[in-house]
């Protein structure tokens, strides 16, 4: 017997304020943690962190994906390496 496919992730929608104008952005919640992780390091508010990003943004990537591939870059680097 097959168990059902687990939920799809919850999307946790964030507002921002982001040159001035206010905007809202949906991401998992884990790619919000390795954000936040990523911000503290850099001693960032979340909003700051994001506004820097966002001004190196290709104008063809949607402020999400540029935010989910970021954090994602970020955890593979901070994975440990399989031993030799």
């Amino acid at each position: 017997m097959h168990a059902p496919p687990p939920p799809p992730p919850q999307l946790q929608k964030r507002s921002l304020s982001l040159y001035g104008h206010r905007t809202s952005i949906a991401l998992e919640a884990e790619f919000w943690q390795v954000l936040e992780t990523m911000a503290r390091a850099e001693q960032l508010a979340l909003a700051a962190f994001i506004a820097r990003l966002d001004r190196h943004r290709p104008p063809e990537q949607t402020l999400a994906s540029l935010l989910r591939l970021t954090a994602l870059r970020f955890a593979l680097n901070q994975a440990p390496s399989d031993p030799v």
